[in-house]
């Protein structure tokens, strides 16, 4: 839970990576190398969000427990009490999956 010792500031979304699979649908275990990233990822904390010209709030787009599609590249790594955790920017997230 260190996270929640963790409060980004502005637009920034702190984000886990959803584990890589390691095994395929047909049962063939993969190797690390040709995992590939993971793009999908768990919103674990959000920054208030950032102010325009005029001094009003813009909130973040996305909550605490969303599950977010990420770019390819693009991040800041985080480690908090062992755990590897990513910063983006609000505007760096390419979109939230519905239920």
């Amino acid at each position: 839970m260190a996270f929640r010792k963790f409060l980004p500031l502005f637009d920034r979304v702190l984000v886990e990576r959803l584990a890589a699979e390691m095994v395929t649908k047909g049962g063939i275990m993969l190797p690390e190398k040709s995992q590939g990233k993971v793009l999908q990822a768990t919103v674990m904390a959000v920054g208030p969000g950032s102010v325009n010209k005029n001094g009003n709030l813009l909130p973040v787009s996305v909550k605490v427990g969303e599950k977010v599609l990420l770019p390819e590249y693009g991040g800041t790594k985080v480690i908090l009490e062992d755990k590897e955790y990513f910063l983006f920017r609000d505007g760096d997230i390419l979109g939230k999956y519905v239920d």
